[in-house]
């Protein structure tokens, strides 16, 4: 026989270690602060080993209490995925995938016929989010652009971020060489101060600055580019249907790794169902088009 010890005291257990106090699991519960205290407490007696130091004012886990947790919250999300699968109605086939809003209207909503036409009954909702938002609890899985090191979920290389300046033709036309570029024509990224610098670096024009326009995020860098305001670093994939239609062009043919890739990031037990498996193969594949699509690409460099 299993034997299941204390459900109600795992879940307060799991759940303040989760969010990192009694009164944020009580929230999550619909109890008081006060029970998950007491549930904790129980469990603690049960198990016999402490899983909290109280400190003042806030929680600190034990090393046995982070331990339990780590094991305890992917059972709680596997349970909730199997809870959710069988509720649901066999009509009701629904993937949510978490991208940044750039990923999205660059590449997610541009390439999802091809999987609509593959899949007819998943739909896929997209939800966004920047780079640093946390993995959703409802999402089926997300692409995110990060070192691949993701804690508790499991990443699998999708893009090669390469860094890569684009501009209009008319634009790309009295550019010949890196040292043409001038500062104040080089649009910028928030939240990446770091693309322009390292492009120029390995360009050999280190000193040379950006100092144009500054956008908060990849996309409206790049419609900004294409309106003719300047010389945009682009990132792939981003810009790879621009260039093949013409929007954009690329003035020189350096691309330089950002240093981070593209990712699908997932739970591991979503591996097992069938309509992400599904997802999971299609992206992947598609994932690798963009590259023979480029070779066919016209450049002005």
């Amino acid at each position: 026989m299993r034997r299941l010890l204390f459900l109600n005291g795992i879940k307060a257990f799991e759940a303040a270690a989760r969010t990192g106090s009694f009164a944020a699991a009580g929230t999550e519960l619909n109890v008081s602060a006060a029970a998950i205290s007491r549930m904790v407490h129980l469990l603690e007696e049960r198990l016999g080993v402490p899983l909290f130091e109280r400190k003042a004012n806030r929680l600190v886990t034990t090393q046995a209490g982070r331990a339990y947790q780590g094991g305890l919250t992917p059972i709680f999300d596997a349970l909730a995925s199997l809870t959710a699968q069988v509720t649901a109605s066999a009509s009701s086939r629904v993937l949510t995938v978490g991208v940044g809003p750039t990923f999205a209207m660059k590449w997610m909503i541009p390439h999802l016929a091809d999987f609509r036409r593959q899949e007819p009954d998943i739909e896929v909702r997209i939800t966004t989010g920047g780079m640093q938002a946390p993995f959703g609890d409802d999402w089926s899985c997300g692409i995110q652009l990060g070192d691949g090191e993701w804690p508790g979920l499991v990443a699998e290389p999708l893009f090669a971020a390469d860094l890569l300046p684009v501009c209009t033709a008319r634009l790309a036309g009295g550019l010949k060489r890196p040292a043409d570029l001038k500062g104040p024509s080089l649009i910028r990224v928030a939240h990446s101060p770091d693309d322009w610098p390292s492009w120029l670096r390995a360009a050999g024009v280190p000193r040379q600055s950006a100092r144009g326009p500054e956008f908060q995020f990849y996309g409206q860098a790049l419609q900004a580019a294409v309106d003719g305001l300047g010389i945009a670093m682009g990132i792939r994939p981003y810009i790879d249907d621009d260039l093949a239609a013409g929007r954009l062009v690329a003035p020189f043919a350096l691309s330089v790794p950002k240093g981070m890739r593209w990712y699908l990031v997932y739970r591991g037990f979503h591996a097992e169902q069938r309509d992400f498996a599904a997802f999971r193969r299609w992206i992947i594949r598609a994932a690798a088009e963009p590259t023979v699509r480029r070779k066919g690409a016209r450049s002005a460099g």
